[in-house]
């Protein structure tokens, strides 16, 4: 039983020594609907003049939505959600536009700055929890962007930008052991140089799953700092996240172990000659580093004294430089030139196991080959070709063109040269018609692509085995939109339809499905709508709400229809804070049952995940909030095809307590 009611007894005795003050987490419904997006243009637009489908999320909203990694925010954006799966440890699996795989169809970036890597191409391998205490601003595309970010690009994209010129300590206390610590720290110095510092520690001791009472714990760390100094620019961060236990590769064991980390760095500079004509430039590095291993079979299957784990203990590093210039022309022309070249190296592909013949140099199940433990074993010959590197060029344009005071264009056009493996041409077209003040509409059209990576080309283990001949796959995207706005309201909904080419997907190498391999196998077209909306009630109150609906069945089983719903409040020195997030329901009936009467078909009917928020201020410098997330306990899985019932167990109720001062 979880240990709440403690925590419990602690808010009520803060409530009434404070309840008098101001309010925690205050967000007006102006400040709610003034939201600057850079991400789909690299210019500054408003939700009404950007040509993308767009969601953004500043801190304030965040806190309010009381979610604790950032992932998580995807559950409240049109078109995608963000649930547990099974892959290299239980990282967060992207559901975006009706496709639901591991490949890292979404990209995703810190600061500008890609993390998805060489070697699996899915940014939540290797950093699957940042915690939302140092971000300042979450950006999302939903739909394509290669037409400016290249690969990965793909069904969407998310940059998260972490907290700028702010001075702040927060310290959380929670149900089953969690507790957290975040720092940030601004200061500018007399010769002109400015320093953000931004660190969290997070731990949970999670629940219990399954009969063998596994737990799914997690021990994320992440530091950042940057320095500014006239035109000049430096950023590093290191983050790092241990998920032990639950499941990896299929299997639950108290045993199995995940820890991943990232080191990145950015250097920048700006230049600029004249009021219209600016360029900069980008020198980036990027570290990846894993050591997992999961549970393939157990002793009892195996008929031995011991378990059998094995899993990847790679490497990658990836080195960008980009160059970009805008020229202002006049206010009603805006062009882009940028060029791009990367550098990515799977420089490390040793495996993580506990049986291993160093005769052979093969993993042999066998107790005369037992290590004793979980041992790296280097230099594993099947895994040499996954050594490789990649180098790829870009370049690209994109012009923005007023033609009057109520209609915008936008083209843009990129080609990426990724040596050996593909070529692409990504461009995007946007017309955007601004009917009256409260009314516009926007045709927009844009292609992208994902190039294969690695453990797709070149992977050979006991569970995948890599296809060398694969190319990029490709997607045309159309969406008619309409975006509708006044004091009082907004709303935005978006027609989709998603052309997809030479699609890449596991598909099994033997009857068992104990063993897969990837392919070019499949073409397909998806079609949906994505409704948002936002409603000021009264001065008091306002009202959000997010609905997918897509008209074709989403590949791999996800949902076919969700939704979400924000509601908040703010009674004199209070905020209160109300969410909810609506799934239907999936059923996957395998095309061969399994001779096991035990056996049940995957099945997750409809179901609501509640969460609140109440929070408010000590005084103008300290606040104090209680979130909590899934308040009724719901249990629920998310469906994946390693798993034999196809079951992954998602998390149940988490309750935080939060102190925050700002200095």
């Amino acid at each position: 039983m979880k240990k709440t009611v403690p925590l419990i007894f602690v808010f009520l005795f803060c409530f009434n020594a404070i309840a008098s003050q101001e309010e925690l987490f205050e967000l007006s419904f102006e400040e709610l609907l003034d939201v600057n997006i850079t991400l789909a243009t690299k210019t500054t637009e408003s939700p009404t003049t950007v040509p993308s489908s767009t969601t953004v999320f500043n801190r304030q909203h965040i806190q309010l939505l009381g979610v604790a990694n950032v992932y998580e925010l995807m559950n409240f954006v049109p078109g995608m959600q963000s649930t547990r799966g099974d892959w290299v440890g239980a990282v967060p699996k992207e559901h975006a536009r009706g496709i639901y795989l591991d490949s890292g169809n979404v990209l995703v970036m810190l600061n500008g700055q890609r993390l998805n890597d060489a070697s699996f191409g899915k940014a939540s391998v290797y950093a699957p929890f940042i915690p939302v205490e140092i971000v300042e601003k979450v950006e999302f595309i939903r739909g394509p962007g290669s037409a400016l970010y290249g690969s990965n690009a793909f069904l969407g994209v998310m940059n998260i930008v972490t907290k700028k010129n702010s001075n702040q300590f927060m310290a959380a206390v929670g149900d089953n052991g969690m507790y957290q610590g975040a720092l940030s720290v601004h200061h500018t110095f007399e010769n002109g140089l400015s320093l953000q510092a931004n660190g969290s520690l997070y731990r949970d001791d999670g629940d219990e799953y399954f009969e063998a009472k596994v737990r799914d714990p997690i021990d994320g760390r992440f530091v950042e700092v940057e320095l500014n100094w006239e035109n000049w620019r430096f950023a590093i961060h290191n983050t790092e996240t241990r998920l032990d236990e639950f499941i990896n590769l299929s299997g639950e064991s108290k045993d199995n172990r995940h820890t991943s980390r990232n080191l990145g760095m950015q250097l920048e500079v700006k230049s600029s000659w004249g009021d219209s004509l600016s360029n900069t430039t980008r020198l980036e590095f990027i570290k990846h580093d894993i050591k997992s291993a999961g549970l393939i079979a157990s002793a009892e299957e195996l008929q031995l004294d011991h378990d059998f784990f094995v899993g990847p203990r790679w490497q990658s590093r990836d080195l960008t430089l980009n160059s970009e210039t805008v020229y202002e022309y006049n206010q009603s022309l805006n062009m882009i030139f940028g060029a791009e070249y990367s550098w990515e190296e799977q420089s490390r592909a040793d495996v993580y196991t506990n049986y291993y013949n160093p005769e052979t140099g093969q993993i042999f199940v066998d107790e005369p080959f037992y290590l004793g433990g979980l041992q790296v074993i280097s230099n594993h010959e099947p895994f040499e070709p996954l050594e490789a590197s990649f180098d790829s060029y870009a370049v690209y344009t994109q012009v923005k063109y007023t033609l009057t005071e109520s209609i915008t264009v936008f083209t843009g056009l990129r080609y990426d040269d990724v040596i050996d493996i593909d070529r692409k041409l990504s461009p995007r077209l946007a017309l955007i018609y601004q009917f009256n003040p409260v009314h516009t509409f926007k045709l927009q059209y844009g292609e992208a692509f994902r190039a294969p990576v690695s453990n797709e080309l070149h992977s050979n283990d006991e569970v995948t085995v890599g296809n060398p001949n694969l190319k990029a796959e490709y997607l045309k995207t159309t969406e008619l939109v309409w975006h509708a706005k006044n004091d009082n309201w907004q709303v935005d909904l978006v027609l989709f339809d998603n052309e997809l080419e030479d699609f890449i997907n596991l598909i099994p190498v033997d009857e068992a499905l104990s063993r897969f391999t990837f392919d070019n196998v499949f073409e397909t077209s998806m079609q949906g709508f994505e409704f948002s909306g936002t409603l000021h009630i009264n001065e008091s109150a306002w009202l959000s709400s997010t609905f997918t609906q897509y008209i074709d069945l989403p590949f791999n089983p996800s949902y076919k229809k969700f939704g979400s719903i924000v509601f908040n409040y703010s009674q004199g020195d209070m905020q209160y804070s109300v969410n909810g997030i609506w799934r239907d329901s999936i059923t996957v009936i395998p095309a061969v049952l399994p001779d096991d009467p035990e056996f049940s078909p995957y099945h997750q009917p409809s179901h609501w995940l509640f969460g609140a928020t109440i929070g408010w201020k000590i005084n103008d410098k300290q606040g104090v909030a209680l979130q909590v997330q899934n308040v009724f306990d719901k249990s629920t899985d998310a469906f994946d095809p390693r798993r034999y019932d196809g079951r992954v167990p998602q998390k149940g109720r988490q309750l935080r307590l939060r102190y925050t001062y700002e200095f």
